[in-house]
């Protein structure tokens, strides 16, 4: 840590070999206002109910309860509790280049396939058919 009163160096010293700045080691941060924790507390209640509610969202909600906020401020509270809205993110049907591709489970194959073991009984009957006729005419 930072000694202000130490005999070998001086805070300037001290500072840039921690690589951190004077104003940095001064800064005293100010304390959370108390309507600051009343709002997170209904954001969170809230996000428990629906977690899809983003900060649109839950801006109007919270206008509809008596506390009249704008977007940004419920974005920024948001970030500071480390929540955001659950929604589907983008590329979520890209496969994973280390998974396996199974030739046998592509749409078109699986349907060929499908298709053929259906229509297996009907192309029986229909090479019975066939025979029968070719046989009748056989006799002529």
């Amino acid at each position: 840590m930072l000694e202000k009163e130490h005999p070998g160096l001086s805070l300037v010293r001290q500072c840039n070999l921690l690589g951190v700045s004077r104003s940095s080691f001064y800064y005293k941060p100010k304390p959370m206002r108390s309507e600051d924790l009343v709002l997170m507390r209904l954001i969170d209640d809230q996000y428990m109910k629906t977690p899809v509610y983003g900060s649109r969202s839950m801006r109007d909600y919270l206008n509809r309860q008596g506390y009249p906020v704008n977007r940004k401020r419920v974005q920024r509270l948001m970030r500071l509790m480390g929540i955001e809205a659950i929604y589907p993110k983008p590329k979520t049907s890209t496969p994973h280049p280390g998974h396996r591709i199974y030739p046998w489970g592509v749409g078109s194959n699986l349907d060929l396939i499908h298709n053929f073991f259906i229509s297996l009984p009907q192309l029986t009957t229909f090479f019975k058919l066939a025979s029968n006729i070719a046989d009748s005419f056989a006799d002529i």
